[in-house]
């Protein structure tokens, strides 16, 4: 049973998640055209596509049958956990088929291995609360995936609609390769005025 302290959380989570699909199906038909395109690069936008929907419907399945009175949250998110894993490894598949494993699907590869985690440490808290009914720590934890499930999905939706990334490690690394350039060119320059 879920406590009642939390029950406004899923109440809002799952018209959160509604309203975040809604979006994504939006986002998918606006970039329709890339995504049907037989090419590498459209792979990976389907696969992010793919991995949007799979953290929103795994949110909005957990948070709805949360509402349900009863004990429906343990098996919900047993069952979304598991079919999130199964989604997963279709996913890595299709790259290996595809052989689109290497250095620029690096970060497509570390957003499945974070939704590897999300979904195996919600199948392992709902396993226990199945097993134990009571144990408001096993649905607290489910709570904070079915966030995580939001913010997956939202960096996914985000990557799939093209907008820009800022990331240090990306910036760091301009700005690393931008200083040699300006030293040689600047070198150069001052070289040339000598008679």
């Amino acid at each position: 049973m879920v406590p009642t302290s939390i029950h406004d959380f899923f109440l809002a989570s799952a018209s959160v998640a509604g309203a975040l699909i809604g979006l994504l199906f939006v986002a998918i038909s606006v970039a329709s055209e890339r995504l049907s395109r037989d090419e590498a690069a459209a792979q990976i936008l389907r696969i992010r596509a793919a991995a949007a929907l799979t953290a929103f419907t795994n949110a909005l399945a957990v948070s709805l049958f949360a509402l349900v009175p009863g004990h429906k949250i343990g098996p919900a998110a047993t069952a979304v956990g598991a079919s999130g894993l199964v989604f997963v490894m279709a996913a890595l598949l299709s790259l290996f088929r595809r052989r689109q494993v290497h250095l620029d699907t690096l970060h497509d590869a570390l957003f499945l291995l974070g939704l590897v985690v999300t979904f195996t440490f919600q199948l392992i808290e709902g396993i226990a609360v199945m097993a134990r009914p009571s144990d408001a720590s096993a649905i607290n934890t489910i709570a904070i995936l079915v966030i995580i499930c939001f913010l997956i999905g939202i960096a996914r939706s985000w990557e799939l609609v093209g907008g820009p990334s800022i990331g240090i490690t990306r910036e760091l690394t301009e700005l690393i390769r931008s200083r040699p350039r300006r030293a040689g060119g600047s070198s150069g320059g001052s070289s040339g005025d000598r008679p």
